[in-house]
Order: C-alpha cells, then structure tokens, then sequence
C-alpha cells in the first residue's frame, strides 16, 4: 500500500531506534526521505533501513559537519562516490551563519558542495533523475550558484529545506524549478508563512527535521503528530487543503 503522508526530510539516522520507527511509520501509512549527516552516516542507515518500502535513504554531507572539519576531503570523497550510484542525496549544502558554524569554513562548504553536486549533475538522468534535500541558511544564492555551475539544477530535483533567503533568492529558486519542503518551525515566522504562501502548489512538500537532538529514542506518532500541525497550518496560510497536492507531489519525487 503506497504511504498517505510523507516526511521529505527527517534524521532517521539520529534515532536509536531507527528501525522501530521506519517499521511503525509503515503501519501509519508514512513515507520519508531519511536524510543523513554524513557519508558513513548513510551507510549505517541504508543498512540497517535495507527493505523498508517506504523509507528513501540520503547521502549525506551536512556542512556543519565539513564546516568543523569532522567530515574532510576523504569524506567528501566518499559521499561523492555513493551519490554517484544512488538517486537520493540530502542533507547536503552550505552554511554561513556564525551561530552555526566557524569562521573561515565557507571555501571548504563551497568545495564540498561543488563536489556533491557534479557528481549528482553527472549521473542524473531523465528516468532516473537524483533527489537533492538541500541546507542552506545566509547561502542561498551561493548554493544556487554551485548547483547552477555544476549542472545539478538542470539535471536534478532540488529541495531546499526549510528555505530561508531572501525574497529575491526565493524567486530565483522558483524559476530554477526548485522544490520546497515545509515544517512546523518554518511556520512559527512571519517570512516563513509569506515563503509558504507563495510557494507553487507542484512544488509543495512536507517535512519535520525531527528529531531535535543525536542518539534519542523517537517513534513515528510523534512525526506524524507533527505534520499533521504542518498541514491544518499550511492549509489554512493557503486557503485550501494541502494533504492531497504534498502527497502528490511526494510521490512524483519518492515513489
């Protein structure tokens, strides 16, 4: 039975129990876009998850973690070489907030990033055409940049999660044919709800970012609890009800 409700970005991979999770969120009807932190991060999850119907694992290559240095060149390395064999690719992009991340990291990002993101233009194909779930906070338009230059916006379906830019850059990305996945904690802003408003209903997904924290027990209620919340708040920013169109449009990318 194909899922009723997707998460297009949630962190399987921080949760202890991992596959009491993707098992219960199967009874539930959930589908999810697992993304990881880290290349060896996916490896872990896509094995343990081996099986799961209605679970898509991501490559991963966060940059906080490139930004600290806990993911350097071999890593990048080896995310870039799993990315080039698998459809699904996230959490991936850029960071350049100082709350976040330290001073002096961006042109290692850039380089990480560019390197992801070429591999994904290189082996995308139109039967086969590679998910990206992006990060991007006070880089958009970088990010925007990178995947323009390396061919992946051409080639591949690029989400940015939780977008956060500028009006400007929201547009950009629009026009590129991006997508956009939408959580609870985007909603809590006014740009967020605006961003949400705008956003074209064939481009519309949800997700939750859960959970909040590394190594902690969770259980799929509380994902589904939460997009729940998302859709009654985002059905009533856009004036119509958002169920049907996300999960179309979760199947268009997932299925």
């Amino acid at each position: 039975m194909a899922p009723s409700l997707y998460d297009t970005h949630v962190h399987l991979d921080f949760m202890r129990d991992m596959e009491e999770v993707a098992a219960q969120a199967r009874e539930l009807g959930l589908g999810m876009f697992a993304t990881t932190v880290t290349p060896q991060g996916y490896e872990r999850t896509k094995r343990l998850l081996d099986g799961a119907p209605n679970v898509q694992v991501g490559v991963g290559l966060h940059p906080w973690w490139v930004a600290d240095g806990r993911c350097g060149e071999a890593e990048v390395e080896r995310a870039a070489e799993h990315a080039a064999t698998w459809r699904f690719v996230g959490e991936i992009g850029l960071d350049l907030s100082p709350a976040h991340v330290p001073e002096g990291s961006q042109d290692a990002q850039v380089k990480a990033l560019e390197r992801l993101a070429t591999s994904c233009a290189e082996t995308s194909d139109a039967t086969t055409r590679k998910v990206l779930s992006i990060h991007s906070v006070r880089a958009a338009g970088l990010t925007l940049d990178v995947l323009e230059q390396t061919g992946a916006l051409a080639t591949c379906n690029c989400i940015f999660h939780w977008f956060s830019g500028t009006s400007d850059e929201l547009h950009r990305a629009v026009k590129a044919g991006c997508w956009f996945s939408i959580n609870e904690m985007m909603l809590r802003t006014r740009r967020g709800r605006e961003y949400a408003r705008q956003l074209p209903a064939d481009r519309l997904l949800l997700e939750t970012d859960l959970p909040p924290g590394e190594d902690v027990p969770f259980s799929a209620t509380e994902i589904v609890a939460q997009l729940e919340r998302t859709i009654d708040q985002l059905s009533t920013i856009r004036g119509c009800d958002v169920r049907s169109l996300t999960r179309r449009n979760s199947e268009r990318l997932l299925s």
